[in-house]
């Protein structure tokens, strides 16, 4: 029989490199990324499904009075919201689903699945993390100001995760992260 997959919780601030460490621990082949649902209209290049499932207002607040997400929240007139049937299909099957999202997301998931695993992603250091951000070229410096000074909002809502990794070299953070997952499923 096969054992019941981890629902686990990754969460940091911005430029500590959360995606590329979720699209690492995607290629182990049982690890699954939850697709989070929003009411925002896609943005050009987007597809529906793979950066985000786009649903109507309507729908959105249907699921919800359906009790269809791990969690949800809205944010600047939108919807936000990790669905709850495709999670809980994986995990059946045996499958870790990792939900990528902000810290009060992983309060709501907390207090509806308490065995959830919560690993919260740390850069090595607020200068690091500054030279990532500014190193992705994509953003205006009000933007960085923005993000610098949401993470260090972030950073010490890090105690409330049942782990802390600090992502200083890619290998040894996914590599913890697995080791952490393969401990929590021997638990089991």
């Amino acid at each position: 029989m096969k054992n019941k997959g981890l629902l686990v919780v990754i969460s940091g601030p911005a430029g500590t490199g959360k995606g590329t460490v979720v699209t690492e621990l995607q290629k182990s082949g049982n690890v699954c990324v939850s697709v989070s649902a929003t009411t925002r209209s896609p943005r050009a290049g987007e597809v529906d499904g793979r950066q985000y499932h786009f649903l109507t207002r309507e729908a959105f607040l249907q699921m919800i009075e359906e009790n269809g997400f791990l969690e949800y929240a809205e944010y600047v007139g939108n919807f936000y919201g990790s669905p709850k049937k495709q999670a809980e299909e994986w995990m059946q099957e045996g499958k870790d689903v990792i939900l990528e999202i902000e810290v009060q997301g992983c309060q709501q998931v907390k207090k509806n699945y308490p065995s959830c695993i919560s690993i919260f992603i740390l850069p090595p250091s607020e200068e690091v993390l500054e030279q990532r951000l500014r190193g992705r070229g994509t953003e205006t410096e009000e933007v960085i100001q923005k993000r610098l000074a949401r993470a260090k909002e972030e950073m010490p809502l890090s105690k409330e995760y049942d782990y802390v990794v600090v992502n200083d070299r890619l290998e040894d953070c996914v590599a913890e992260i697995a080791a952490i997952l393969q401990k929590e499923k021997s638990k089991a």
